[in-house]
């Protein structure tokens, strides 16, 4: 009996992923037909071909003027103007779908509504910034810069561990959730609605029935393989409030389906708090193995700091709430009483939004590369960067600094693994020293630097994450998670296989065009 309950129960996972998948295969469809109608409506004009012709150079002429004016990277403009010009019918459908169609101001009005009721709720006397100040001004600046663009505070008054793999951040994940009284708050860009997810579920089940307040948030794209519509029902069901961001059946009136949101926060009675790079999946805790061993971290905050998280995932949730009903009493949940921080260090979780003019993701990793005395170590699972970042790494290494960066041995999308390695040639010219993760999948996003600051998160080293994607990350400087972070480098180390010298070498012709190409339309992907 209890075989052909498994063996139903493994039926009826397949057919749901299958269904998920299907939602996509629709959805790509309809955006696929959108932009064949845009290029029929100039085809099916054949006779008038010569004065189209001239008046799609005229715009293409155009809008590369406008691309130039704009505020984007180098190389996206120069991504954009190659195709325009190559292919001007399916470039101008593409940039107006991806930059113009999606620049309407709706979502962008309603984030900025939602913060301006969140921030100022917010601690913002600068008395920890300034304490900061008189032990590193250097560092202090970094913080600044956070505070000053994406408004999160610096705070002193909490605790934090890290964790080396994403199996005991769960551990202590469940318990701190077994332990709710008041709320939890879940934000994932995949959930799987599998082992996993199952044994969390029982639990917030257990919680709601207790009276906890139990939501969860998570991103259509990310999961849409994992769940169907059924999933989300049977949790309303049960009791736990679900919304889904950024539907993707619905192409023509969601104008922001290009970004995603990419955020793993969970939060507990705004006292606790954990993010880091795993979602709610199997294979991140390695109960699969679809890429070999997957690495994965995370961090825990208790106390102070908790609140910018609770900020984050009430940014969201209502955000999406398109209709506006039930907008959240936000005081309610940011003026939860925290226990006080038993050990010394700064701490400010930071969230990157598309919504608006600042990369805060990509800044923070710059500013920690650029300030790097003796070492800076990386661990990232995609490389897709611009010049101004590889400048930023082959700088510091030129100098002196020990620049390491870990990439996975094994891929999960052979495109951007092969487009990640496109990278490497110039930045072990320049002494940059190049590890891929030999055991699986390196998904690990974390900085550290010098024994005093670190940084960890879900910000890829990619143009998704940097300037597409809703990021979140903790910055940290003298936290006992520093050291940690350290740690788990120096044991990590030796799992790889070092392919710096491999590609200090000439490449071929064959080689250089490959990646040319690849490179070309990374900015796009």
């Amino acid at each position: 009996m209890k075989n052909r309950e498994n063996v139903q129960k493994r039926s009826k996972n397949k057919s749901e992923r299958r269904n998920g998948l299907l939602r996509l295969i629709v959805a790509a469809f309809l955006i696929l037909l959108q932009g064949v109608w845009f290029v029929l409506a100039f085809t099916i004009l054949g006779q008038y071909y010569r004065w189209i012709s001239m008046a799609v150079t005229a715009l293409s002429f155009f809008i590369v003027l406008v691309i130039y004016g704009t505020h984007i990277n180098s190389a996206q403009k120069i991504s954009w103007t190659i195709l325009i010009f190559a292919l001007p019918v399916l470039g101008i459908f593409m940039y107006i779908w991806f930059t113009v169609y999606e620049s309407t101001g709706f979502m962008k009005k309603r984030y900025a509504k939602m913060d301006s009721q969140l921030f100022p709720l917010l601690p913002a006397d600068g008395t920890v910034l300034k304490k900061l100040e008189r032990t590193d001004f250097t560092v202090a600046n970094m913080f600044r810069y956070v505070s000053t663009k994406s408004h999160f505070p610096v705070y002193d008054a909490t605790d934090t561990k890290f964790f080396a793999h994403a199996s005991d951040a769960f551990e202590v994940q469940l318990e701190a959730v077994k332990n709710a009284k008041k709320f939890i708050f879940m934000e994932y860009f995949a959930v799987e609605d599998t082992e996993a997810f199952h044994e969390l579920e029982s639990i917030l089940v257990k919680k709601v029935s207790e009276g906890v307040e139990v939501r969860l948030l998570y991103d259509d794209i990310g999961s849409i393989s994992y769940v169907t519509y059924s999933f989300k029902k049977r949790l309303e069901a049960e009791g736990i409030r679900c919304r889904v961001f950024n539907p993707v059946l619905f192409p023509v009136f969601h104008v922001f389906l290009n970004h995603r949101d990419h955020r793993k926060i969970t939060v507990v009675d705004g006292k606790i708090g954990f993010t880091g790079g795993y979602n709610i999946a199997n294979e991140y805790f390695n109960i699969t193995h679809p890429h070999g061993y997957w690495k994965d971290t995370g961090v825990k905050l208790e106390g102070d700091a908790v609140k910018s998280l609770t900020m984050m995932f009430l940014e969201t949730w209502n955000a999406i709430n398109i209709k506006e009903r039930n907008i959240d009493n936000f005081d309610k949940y940011l003026s939860q009483s925290e226990p006080s921080a038993k050990s010394a260090g700064f701490i400010q979780p930071y969230a990157d939004s598309p919504m608006d003019h600042a990369h805060t993701g990509e800044d923070v990793y710059m500013n920690i590369i650029n300030a790097a005395k003796h070492y800076v170590y990386i661990s990232t699972p995609y490389l897709i960067i611009m010049d101004e970042m590889s400048k930023a790494l082959c700088l510091a290494a030129e100098r002196g600094v020990d620049v390491r960066i870990i990439t996975p041995g094994i891929p999960d999308k052979k495109i951007i693994y092969k487009l990640t390695r496109s990278y490497y040639t110039r930045l072990v010219r320049s002494r940059v020293r190049i590890f891929e993760y030999t055991p699986g999948f390196n998904h690990a996003k974390q900085v550290v630097s010098d024994d005093c600051i670190a940084t960890c998160g879900t910000v890829n080293f990619d143009f998704r994450s940097f300037y597409y994607h809703f990021e979140d990350g903790v910055l940290m400087y003298n936290c006992d998670a520093v050291g940690q972070i350290k740690r788990d480098f120096e044991i990590t180390f030796p799992q790889c296989r070092e392919v710096t010298e491999k590609y200090r070498s000439e490449r071929n012709i064959a080689s250089h065009f490959i990646d040319g190409l690849f490179r070309l339309f990374a900015p796009l992907l």
